[in-house]
């Protein structure tokens, strides 16, 4: 596929996309996991997970900072404007055609139906991203991660704590087990080649062995010749 056929791809389907992405802006990341993911495969299920995780966790709205990162994973900074631009162009033009007629909008029957009914299947897709999402996160069997995934959702939705805070925790216990884990494999490194080094010290110690043994059996074996000229010798 050519480069400028891409970028055409990720502009239209950014395009489309932010067209139809009602209700917030996490009801991209289905939309986004369903088109790179599964049909385009330009991305990988757990790829989506993490840059779905960094535009959440980053300051601006989510529908457009997961566009800018998949579009930089995809097409690199060119992608990211193309990918940006195509989000922002949707709801720039909606919300500039309803303002124009906003009273007529809010007081129409019909178009609060429709927004209610959208709210409806809003919270379907949402609720679809969230089970993909927890189940590829129970997938990967780290009880660390289902412990904090579980954590996060009994602090949001019980306890009712800001959200900044549940996700400023979880990057800090990500980092705290990222420096534990390097050290526990430096450890173990330092341990494996110390074993490799004994174990190398052993072998050369074995190869000096045996090659005093093929010495001395040489010397040994060149006494034995020269007896045997002896005794030949007294014999003639």
């Amino acid at each position: 596929m050519s480069r400028a056929k891409k970028y055409w791809i990720l502009f239209t389907s950014c395009l489309y996309i932010s067209a139809f992405t009602f209700g917030g802006g996490f009801v991209i990341i289905p939309l986004m996991r369903k088109k790179f993911v599964e049909n385009l495969k330009w991305l990988e299920e757990t790829e989506m997970m993490d840059l779905a995780a960094i535009a959440q966790s980053s300051p601006g709205a989510i529908a457009v900072n997961a566009a800018i990162l998949t579009g930089y994973k995809i097409g690199g900074v060119f992608g990211a404007m193309l990918a940006m631009l195509a989000t922002i162009l949707p709801p720039m033009i909606i919300i500039g055609i309803i303002s124009f007629f906003y009273v007529a909008f809010r007081e129409n029957v019909v178009v609060n139906a429709v927004l209610k009914g959208m709210q409806a299947g809003v919270a379907a897709v949402i609720c679809d991203v969230v089970i993909r999402m927890g189940t590829g996160v129970c997938k990967e069997k780290n009880v660390l991660f289902v412990l904090i995934m579980a954590a996060a959702f009994v602090l949001t939705f019980f306890l009712d704590v800001n959200v900044v805070y549940i996700i400023l925790g979880c990057i800090a216990l990500s980092v705290i087990v990222f420096f534990v884990k390097m050290g526990i494999r430096k450890k173990k490194a330092n341990t494996s080649d110390k074993i490799c080094a004994e174990i190398q010290e052993q072998k050369d110690c074995a190869i000096e062995e045996q090659t005093e043994v093929d010495s001395v059996e040489e010397l040994a074996q060149e006494e034995n010749q020269e007896i045997a000229k002896g005794e030949k010798e007294e014999e003639k």
